[in-house]
């Protein structure tokens, strides 16, 4: 997007024009749903233990939460399976996918600067600290 596009695109008229990447920002990278999803793409489709054992640190409840939260965003695609008992698997949806190449770009983006990040981090604490 060329930088007069950006710029009048961007221009804000209220706070909510003000960036418009905030509805995704605020959708993708709320606490818990990057993972789900990086989780679901990695992996494929899980059943509610399953995810709760590779991302560990996230409670059943919170997990619960924010499932319901991406399948009603349509990022991820809920299977109900009526055996005895019964079988619940998740899977991230197409949608939720198209976002793998943002998630990817993220990675590179990570591999390539967060080294810097922690130093600036560094310098800025030792600064701060003196």
């Amino acid at each position: 997007m060329g930088h007069a596009t950006w710029k009048a695109a961007t221009t804000p008229t209220d706070a909510e024009q003000a960036c418009p990447i905030a509805p995704v920002v605020d959708i993708v990278f709320s606490r818990w749903t990057t993972p789900i999803l990086w989780t679901l793409d990695r992996h494929g489709r899980q059943r509610f233990v399953e995810l709760q054992r590779r991302i560990n640190t996230i409670t059943p409840k919170v997990l619960t939460q924010r499932l319901r939260q991406l399948e009603r965003d349509g990022l991820v695609v809920r299977t109900y399976h009526p055996e005895v008992p019964p079988r619940v698997e998740y899977e991230i949806s197409e949608l939720g996918r198209s976002l793998a190449p943002l998630f990817a770009h993220l990675a590179d983006w990570a591999a390539d600067h967060l080294d810097q990040v922690d130093l600036a981090r560094r310098d800025y604490d030792n600064a701060s600290a003196g």
